[in-house]
């Protein structure tokens, strides 16, 4: 049967089993294709030699496993809205791992695959929507310029799932650097085998940092690592409004990409505490405050690495708030130096935080629009009658004697500023047209995400915040 170009080397099957349950997924009874992303597949260069949509869906679906994969459901633990569970993959399985002929290595992995023995009761489905929902958006963040897990392939199974509502069953092939997180440590250390926690680190710096195979005490440069590329992927979600709605443990990776796309959204009037999630009634996990969950779950992974940052607890734990205490410093260097490039600033100035705390003040203030209100600055032109405000008008002078010239700022500027992001009504729309089994505004929207900071014309709808105020999330589990 033709197939995939498929290069299957499966290093975390070789982990102690603790890590993994061996199990393959369930076949589904009537597979179809939703979507296929050749872009993504000519990248990993798998052709497809010669499948048709028939054989493809039998893939995605879990109807057919490759040749040479090595199929099973992760352990992990985490600490979900602060709470520590012992977990595992509910409803997904890993293929394999295959190797582009680059030497990138990327794990294969099917959602809503039927459930494992970390199901907790749960049927181990998805349904369409939140599959379709997690495709378009991580194409986007991908297209934006954000370390991002990507989507292979949807198909729907020809069952229906049961989420309140019966609906169409879907599979998503999703494609990592790795699904190691923070809570792969965490089950390691709640288990209190470290002779497993010590693999896992070694494999973790093999795969992800092999930089730091000779450091003194690995543990201690792969927390370090870890920081510096969360620090990273937070002030880009920064950067763009992105607002991931369930940061915990278990959704954080050790790679440094943004996972798992449940209750997500982008903001569209600027304010720190927005959140979308239905399930985050206290905020928690708010726009405002993902820098600093970021800093929680990372102490969450030190306190994992304890053990093996130093024999000695106290001065394990001397080294490890050493590191941690960085953060801070740390995220608000990259936070600094990314808002000064959404603003076209050009070197350091004293005065640059006071500039644009000055601007998001307003910006929240008077609810502008964060995306658009940046576009705006990049042409410096007058826009919507809300830049007309008198405290508007007397920032942008501050802000204009310390850009300098337009021109020489502005290639900076829409490199940092995004025309065009996943409105939240145009993905439901999308969305909602697709589950009635019209996928051509998916099809659209994707096109228009697909190059973000380029405007064009005709696309002004795309542009428009979400004419409702009271957006809802779900995690679609």
């Amino acid at each position: 049967m033709a197939g995939l170009n498929w290069r299957f080397d499966n290093s975390y099957s070789r982990l102690p089993e603790a890590f993994y349950a061996r199990l393959g997924p369930t076949p589904v009874a009537k597979p179809q294709l939703v979507i296929f992303n050749r872009k993504l597949a000519d990248e990993l260069a798998l052709g497809p030699d010669g499948a048709n949509d028939v054989e493809l869906a039998a893939l995605f679906a879990g109807n057919r496993v490759p040749d040479k994969a090595a199929p099973l459901a992760q352990a992990y633990a985490g600490h979900q809205f602060g709470h520590f569970t012992m977990l595992g993959d509910g409803r997904a399985i890993v293929l394999g791992e295959h190797v582009a002929p680059s030497g990138h290595r990327v794990d294969i992995q099917l959602k809503g695959s039927g459930p494992t023995p970390f199901s907790r009761r749960g049927d181990g489905r998805a349904a369409l929507g939140p599959m379709l929902r997690e495709y378009v958006i991580s194409e986007a963040m991908h297209a934006l310029g954000i370390p991002t897990s990507r989507s292979l392939a949807v198909v729907t199974t020809g069952e229906k799932v049961f989420r309140e509502e019966n609906l169409t069953g879907a599979v998503l092939t999703r494609v990592a650097g790795s699904h190691l997180r923070v809570g792969t440590f965490e089950f390691a250390s709640a288990r209190r085998d470290m002779d497993a926690l010590a693999t896992l680190v070694s494999y973790a710096i093999d795969r992800h940092y092999p930089d730091l195979k000779n450091s003194e005490t690995p543990a201690a440069a792969l927390l370090w690592a870890v920081m510096e590329r969360q620090a990273d992927l937070i002030v880009h979600w920064m950067r763009v409004g992105f607002i991931h709605g369930v940061m915990n443990t278990d959704n954080m990776t050790i790679s440094g990409e943004t996972i798992d796309y449940g209750p997500c959204a982008f903001m569209d009037a600027y304010d720190p505490a927005t959140t979308f999630s239905s399930i985050d009634q206290g905020r928690r996990y708010a726009f405002g405050n993902q820098p600093g969950i970021a800093r929680w779950n990372l102490t969450r992974l030190a306190e994992a690495l304890l053990p093996l940052i130093h024999p000695d607890q106290e001065k394990a734990v001397a080294l490890a708030e050493d590191r941690l205490e960085a953060f801070g410093a740390l995220y608000i260097a990259h936070w600094t130096a990314m808002m000064r490039r959404k603003l076209g600033l050009s070197g350091e100035d004293a005065g640059d935080t006071a500039l644009i705390e000055g601007l998001l003040s307003w910006m929240e203030r008077r609810r502008a629009d964060y995306t658009n209100t940046f576009r705006v600055l990049t042409t410096d032109r007058d826009g919507d009658e809300i830049y007309a405000d008198e405290a508007f008008l007397n920032w942008r002078e501050l802000w204009r004697a310390r850009r300098g010239d337009l021109n020489t700022a502005r290639p900076v500027m829409e490199a940092a500023n995004p025309a065009y992001i996943p409105r939240n009504h145009q993905v439901e729309a999308a969305l909602v047209a697709a589950g009635q089994g019209d996928m051509a505004p998916f099809h659209a929207l994707l096109d228009v995400l697909a190059r973000p900071y380029a405007e064009r014309p005709g696309l002004a709808a795309y542009t428009a915040p979400n004419p409702e105020d009271n957006y809802r999330t779900f995690c679609g589990t």
